[in-house]
């Protein structure tokens, strides 16, 4: 089994999450646009709006995953509160506890930063990651989420 290494992202690393922020919006039916994703991702670092975790395989040095977190605030606990916006792994490593490996760093990362939590969401019929996400202690919680197109 491949020795997988979980790291924080740095902008030296824009092209290999660049890779799979492309794969992950093809797998969510959008057409690739490795420019935009460029674009879009140089921006998150260069601004400091996102945390991103890079999972590799040592053995082959091949990226193998990501997620990214964006900070967001709860008012009424008056603490930071990190949204799980964006998880992804590579076809090639699934079944490998990557997106495990991953989860893990992010909610490591929340309690070294003080956090009350990581929220998340994901498409009803996505079973596989509600499986993944219950079984690390993801909880659905009784809000209703709206959202406004502009």
């Amino acid at each position: 089994m491949n020795q997988i290494k979980i790291t924080q992202a740095t902008i030296q690393e824009l092209e290999e999450v660049a890779q799979l922020f492309d794969q992950y919006r093809i797998f969510y039916e959008q057409q690739s646009d490795i420019e935009g994703v460029r674009k879009f991702l140089y921006e998150r670092f260069e601004h400091q709006q996102s945390i991103i975790f890079l999972a590799r395989d040592q053995e082959k040095t091949t990226p193998a995953g990501f997620t990214q977190l964006y900070p967001t605030f709860s008012s009424v606990s008056m603490k930071r509160t990190w949204l799980l916006n964006d998880l992804y792994v590579n076809e090639k490593y699934r079944g490998r506890r990557v997106a495990q490996y991953l989860l893990e760093s992010a909610k490591t990362f929340a309690k070294q930063t003080n956090a009350k939590g990581i929220e998340l969401a994901t498409a009803k019929d996505n079973l596989t990651a509600q499986r993944i996400y219950e079984s690390f202690g993801y909880e659905k919680d009784d809000f209703f989420h709206y959202f406004l197109s502009v």
